[in-house]
């Protein structure tokens, strides 16, 4: 109850990740507590009874959930309870853009040829995903691929800074990989 007390007091943006892992149990007790502070939203009141305290309340909070499917593929998951499915809007998520998201950060770290190399690496990366093992060591994620290419930016500034340095481009992005 202290979490969603400050975030109603504060008005401040919370996102819980994975919401659908907690116990149905503790679900029911957050579906009430979201709804007490969601219903005094709505009504616009700048103060409102909560967990059997008076509070201030900022109009400006928001509550944000992130789940993976019930079901197949995704172990520990529960259906949300009907009076919490209420309180939320489902959204759709796609699946980001790697070769745009590599191509922009290479180009933030100065390569100049970072729409061909994003490409490469979004492609050793596809590769590398299909074709290894599903072993956990083989991270394929985008945060992977995202600490792979700081690393390159890290190389390239480096080479810049060397005065003797032959390094090309690809070979950094090779070396960060």
């Amino acid at each position: 109850g202290r979490m969603f007390s400050g975030l109603a007091q504060t008005g401040a943006w919370s996102c819980f990740d994975e919401f659908n892992r907690i116990e149905v149990e503790v679900l029911s007790v957050v579906a009430q507590q979201i709804l007490c502070i969601l219903s005094a939203v709505k009504e616009k009141k700048s103060h409102f009874i909560f967990e059997n305290f008076d509070i201030p309340l900022n109009l400006n909070v928001g509550i944000f959930v992130t789940m993976n499917p019930s079901g197949k593929g995704y172990a520990g998951r529960s259906e949300l309870p009907d009076n919490l499915k209420a309180l939320l809007r489902p959204i759709s998520m796609m699946v980001p853009d790697f070769a745009l998201i590599c191509e922009i950060t290479l180009l933030s770290c100065g390569f100049t040829d970072s729409r061909v190399l994003g490409h490469k690496v979004t492609l050793l990366y596809d590769l590398m995903d299909k074709q290894l093992s599903k072993q956990n060591h083989y991270d394929c994620s985008l945060r992977n691929i995202k600490a792979v290419l700081v690393q390159a930016g890290k190389l390239k500034r480096e080479a810049l800074n060397s005065v003797k340095s032959t390094v090309t481009e690809p070979q950094l992005c090779l070396k960060a990989c």
